[in-house]
C-alpha cells in the first residue's frame, strides 16, 4: 500500500505527488538559470544530439526517400534513448532514498510554465515601449521573422505563442508524465525537439523531418484538446473573458489551423478574449493565407496579451489540479 508521499519502499516519492511539487517550484524559479549554467540543460543534450545527426544524415546529395529512412531512424534512436534514460531516472528514484532529486530537477527543467509566462509578458511590456523593442522580444518565442509586423501582429504573435505552447510546454509533458513517468515525459520532449529542429516543410527538412513531425503531431493529440478545454473552463474564472465564446470557436475554428493541433488551444483563447488570431502571416519564405480563428477584433494591444496571460495561469492551475485529483484517488484506494 502506498504512503502519501513516499513508496511503500522507501525509496523515493511518488511520482504524482513528485509532479506536483515540481509544478508548483518551476512555477516560482521559472528555468532555473543559474542550475543550468553548471550542468547541461535536456532539451540542449537532445538537441545537440539531434544536430549532429541532421549535419551527418541529412545531406543535399542524397535523394528524398533516403533521406526519410535516414530520418526515420533519428526517430527511433533518439527515442530510444530518451525511454532508457527516463527508465534509469525513473528506477533510481523509486529504488534509492535520494534518487528522486535527479527527477525532480529534470521535472523542473522539462516543464515550462513559469518560462512561457515570463517570455509572453516580456513582449506586452516591450510592446508599450514601441513596435521595435516588441518585434525584438517575440522573436524568442516565434518561429518566423517579426521583421515585417505591426505592433498588432506582434501581440497575436505572442498570444498564438502563449497557447500553443500551452500545449507544448504545460499539458503535453503533464499528460505523458501521468500515463508513462518519467520516460513518457522525456519521450515526449526528444520528439517535440526534434519536431522544432528537423520537423519543416522545406526543401531541407520535408523528407528527414517528416517522421518527427507526424510522431509530434500524434503525441499532441489529445494533449491538444485538453488545453483548449483547459482554457475553456480557465475562462469561467476570469472575469473579462467569454466561456461560451472560447468553446464556440474551438470547435468552430480549430481545423481551420495549418496545424492539426495547434487550432485548438489557439482557438479557445481567441474566443475567449474576442480576438481574431492566426490569419495571414509572413515568413522569410513568403505570404501564408491562412484564415482567421475567432471572429473578433484583429487589433491585439498589449492588454490582450495580460488578458491572455492570466486565461493562462488559471488554465496552468486547472492542469495541476487534475492531477491533484488523480494522486487524490490513488491515495484513497
Amino acid at each position: 500500500m502506498l504512503t502519501f508521499g513516499m513508496t511503500d519502499g522507501g525509496g523515493g516519492f511518488d511520482p504524482l505527488v513528485l509532479l506536483l511539487l515540481a509544478l508548483v517550484v518551476e512555477a516560482y524559479v521559472g528555468e532555473a538559470k543559474t542550475f543550468f549554467k553548471a550542468v547541461p540543460h535536456p532539451v540542449r543534450v537532445i538537441g545537440t544530439l539531434i544536430g549532429f545527426f541532421d549535419r551527418k544524415l541529412n545531406r543535399e546529395s542524397r535523394s528524398p526517400a533516403d533521406r526519410a529512412v535516414r530520418g526515420a531512424l533519428v526517430v527511433v534512436f533518439v527515442a530510444g534513448l530518451a525511454f532508457a534514460v527516463g527508465w534509469a531516472v525513473a528506477w533510481l528514484s523509486l529504488n534509492h532514498p535520494w534518487g528522486w532529486i535527479i527527477e525532480f530537477l529534470g521535472l523542473i527543467a522539462l516543464l515550462a510554465g513559469r518560462g512561457l509566462y515570463d517570455h509572453v509578458r516580456a513582449v506586452a511590456t516591450a510592446l508599450k515601449r514601441g513596435v521595435e523593442p516588441g518585434r525584438d522580444a517575440v522573436r524568442h518565442i516565434v518561429g518566423r521573422d517579426p521583421a515585417s509586423m505591426d505592433g498588432p501582429g506582434v501581440a497575436r504573435a505572442a498570444l498564438e505563442s502563449l497557447a500553443e505552447n500551452f500545449c507544448d510546454g504545460v499539458v503535453a509533458p503533464v499528460f505523458w508524465y501521468v500515463l508513462f513517468g518519467f520516460p513518457g515525459l522525456l519521450v515526449y520532449k526528444a520528439v517535440n525537439t526534434m519536431d522544432s529542429m528537423i520537423g519543416h516543410m522545406t526543401s531541407q527538412y520535408r523528407a528527414f523531418g517528416m517522421t518527427a513531425a507526424r510522431l509530434d503531431d500524434v503525441l499532441n493529440l489529445i494533449p491538444a484538446r485538453l488545453a483548449g478545454l483547459f482554457l475553456v473552463f480557465a475562462a469561467l474564472f476570469v472575469p473579462t473573458a467569454n466561456p461560451p465564446g472560447a468553446l464556440r470557436v474551438m470547435l468552430r475554428d480549430a481545423r481551420f489551423h495549418r496545424s492539426v493541433n495547434a487550432g485548438w488551444p489557439e482557438g479557445a483563447m481567441a474566443g475567449a478574449l474576442g480576438l481574431a488570431l492566426a490569419g495571414p502571416r509572413h515568413y522569410s519564405g513568403g505570404t501564408v493565407n491562412d484564415p482567421w480563428i475567432g471572429d473578433g477584433r484583429a487589433e491585439v494591444t498589449p492588454k490582450d496579451i495580460n488578458r491572455g496571460l492570466y486565461l493562462y495561469v488559471v488554465a496552468c492551475l486547472i492542469n495541476a489540479m487534475w492531477v491533484a485529483a488523480i494522486a487524490m484517488v490513488r491515495f484513497s484506494l
